[in-house]
């Protein structure tokens, strides 16, 4: 991948520095000590978002264990699991004034229970200091282990969010230490384990995938129980990652959101800009009437 030319961002991927300020939301993470997805993957969004108090916070260390192709997260040995991480998340949250929390985390294959129990202990933890609020958990794929799935699932979150991210011809580039079916288990188990929480999943356009690969990924979803999907546009956060290999423009992505919308999704977020956990809010709000 390295010494591959970078394409130039067309006209629909330029934006403009958001107009308000960022400083109260920094001042708040950098409190409570919590970290997000959104600095530490490079988010496009981080800027809009963190303007408008919101924030994904990600949980478990900044070290990934997997090293995935198309993101920017350092990856490296897991760090040390701390116990009050779950308690401050809540704090940030209570701070920001958040209605709809987005927790994430890097992926923990090093740990016993992958992480399961940090996810768990930070929804509880959220709805003790805020309990009003909606809780999202989007999570890695803890090797579709029963269950670790039951543990996060028996803590109530509202929405499971579990990316399949590509196709699968390109899983093994793209992931390789994942797996298509297995991330497909991963969402099975949480409708067979709650049939009632709501199911999320995401997909990046843009990696050489073809029209009818993406639509077939997303039969795929459907099959396996997911709810609400989300596509946005690859971008690649340096030269030494996966290549963009096409922008779509924001029409084809208003075409293919209808085209998908008829598959039987309680609501597609299809978009150049669209990433899983961004207006994630809206999206489960906008879906609410049709659960």
């Amino acid at each position: 991948m390295v010494g591959v030319t970078r394409k130039r961002l067309p006209s629909w991927l330029k934006r403009k520095l958001p107009g308000a300020s960022t400083k109260v939301t920094r001042a708040i993470l950098e409190q409570y000590r919590v970290n997000t997805v959104c600095e530490s993957a490079l988010c496009p969004n981080c800027g809009e978002c963190f303007s408008q108090s919101t924030a994904t916070f990600m949980i478990l260390g900044r070290s990934c264990t997997r090293r995935c192709g198309f993101c920017a997260v350092e990856s490296g040995a897991g760090e040390p699991v701390c116990s009050d991480e779950p308690e401050r998340v809540a704090r940030a949250a209570k701070a920001m004034r958040l209605r709809y929390v987005v927790v994430t985390s890097v992926t923990r294959d090093d740990l016993a229970d992958e992480g399961a129990g940090q996810f768990a202990e930070t929804v509880r933890a959220i709805r003790c200091e805020i309990p009003e609020t909606k809780i999202e958990v989007l999570t890695p794929d803890f090797h579709a282990r029963r269950e670790l799935i039951a543990r996060v699932s028996g803590a109530r979150p509202d929405v499971f969010n579990h990316n399949l991210e590509t196709v699968a011809r390109l899983q093994r580039d793209i992931r390789p230490q994942a797996d298509y079916d297995r991330s497909l288990r991963v969402l099975s188990q949480v409708k067979e384990i709650c049939p009632e929480l709501v199911t999320k999943s995401g997909l990046m356009a843009g990696l050489g995938e073809t029209d009818a690969e993406m639509l077939e990924a997303a039969a795929d979803l459907r099959k396996a129980g997911c709810d609400i999907l989300t596509i946005g546009q690859y971008l690649s956060p340096g030269p030494g990652h996966w290549p963009v290999a096409k922008f779509k423009t924001p029409t084809e992505f208003e075409e293919l959101g209808k085209v998908l919308r008829g598959m039987g999704f309680r609501n597609v977020f299809s978009g150049p800009w669209v990433r899983s956990s961004y207006q994630a809010g809206e999206v489960f709000r906008h879906s609410e009437s049709i659960f």
